[in-house]
């Protein structure tokens, strides 16, 4: 029997929405340029046993291959499958009638990030470059609130963050690249050694690096709004090393993993934390999987994966309307109980199954039944 289909029976025989209150926090992760295919299918068999993109295929297909998609993807990202795909939400399994989609043109990172965030596919030109945002994102404008004032951190491995958020415009904690982190606790301490330590410090720093600062920061300082954004997946793939690529998408499972025990363990997140999961853009197929620009296919096709508070456990969703980047920001919002504002023509809310939020402003339903919106195929 569909444990989904059994959650769909009794909506429609209850015949009513269900009145849930907002999440307490949210924490926002992404992990650069990572396609949906490896997301929902595991390892691509074409590029798996590519000598040009994996130094040992033997050792690899060891670690990775499986002739069912359902196995091979539990084996690259098993808290996905195992977890969230149970308990939780995912979007964008274009095999299966369900897309996300982003809107910017140039689907490449820092449009990508700014659409995710400011909710704005900014058609104006956006390089990869240190070039401050002129649009103002959630995390800026939750910021502002006085609910959340100085309550929300963002942990970045790309050293351009500061500048796709503005740093010059707002006070929201900020730590990005090989930037040190400023706390007196003494396991953030050591960990500025470790990261002075690197000898050579790219635009990128170590995701694990990244991991452990937000972790830390976490455990001794409770934010209730976080931004994690993980890059060292776009990294490999630019390299043409799939295998490596493989290794931290793995990697970025297990740290997404342990997040969410520390979240579960701890009283103040504990059951009342949404975890939204996602990418700035997608990539090229077959020998172009390690290229994403404006002119080439793929690389506008992304994903988004939630969990937590008030993300009913129907897993992949299936036959429903294309999802847009561009409504991220709004989501994020409406999760917490707020209407983002933005000094932009943004993308609404995703329309999550199940649940109604009221926002701050009293007025707004945002939500739609489960039964108007989608197939469920989530399996006991």
């Amino acid at each position: 029997m569909k444990t989904g289909m059994c959650v769909l029976i009794l909506l429609i025989l209850l015949g009513t929405r269900v009145q849930a209150q907002k999440a307490e926090n949210i924490f926002i992760i992404t992990t650069d340029g990572t396609r949906w295919q490896e997301i929902f299918n595991g390892a691509d068999s074409a590029l798996l046993h590519d000598t040009g993109f994996v130094q040992d295929t033997a050792l690899s297909c060891q670690l990775y291959w499986d002739p069912s998609p359902e196995e091979r993807r539990k084996r690259l990202m098993p808290f996905f499958w195992n977890v969230i795909a149970k308990q939780g939400q995912l979007y964008g399994n274009r095999t299966i009638e369900s897309k996300v989609n982003v809107k910017n043109i140039y689907k490449i990172s820092y449009p990508g990030y700014n659409e995710l965030l400011t909710g704005y596919p900014d058609p104006l030109p956006i390089l990869n470059a240190p070039q401050y945002n002129r649009n103002i994102s959630v995390l800026e404008y939750l910021n502002g609130l006085p609910e959340y004032r100085n309550r929300v951190a963002a942990f970045t491995s790309w050293n351009v963050f500061p500048f796709i958020l503005n740093s010059r415009r707002n006070t929201m904690m900020q730590n990005s690249g090989y930037a040190v982190l400023s706390d007196t606790a003494e396991s953030i301490r050591l960990a500025n050694k470790v990261q002075d330590s690197v000898a050579h410090k790219d635009k990128t720093r170590y995701d694990l690096l990244t991991f452990f600062n937000a972790r830390e920061y976490i455990r001794l300082h409770h934010p209730r709004v976080v931004f994690l954004a993980l890059g060292e997946t776009d990294e490999f793939a630019h390299k043409s090393r799939y295998d490596l690529y493989l290794q931290q998408l793995a990697n970025v499972d297990k740290m997404i993993a342990e997040l969410w025990y520390a979240v579960q363990t701890d009283p103040f997140y504990k059951n009342n934390t949404t975890f939204l999961i996602s990418t700035d853009h997608g990539r090229g197929r077959r020998e172009k999987w390690v290229k994403h620009h404006t002119f080439v296919p793929g690389s506008g096709e992304i994903w988004l994966a939630l969990l937590g508070k008030n993300i009913l456990p129907v897993g992949e969703m299936k036959g429903i309307k294309t999802v847009y980047q561009s409504q991220v920001a709004a989501t994020v919002a409406f999760l917490l109980g707020e209407d983002f504002r933005s000094n932009r023509s943004i993308g609404k809310p995703v329309f999550l199954p199940g649940a109604e939020i009221r926002t701050a402003a009293g007025d707004k339903a945002l939500s739609t039944p489960v039964f108007e919106t989608l197939t469920l195929t989530n399996e006991k």
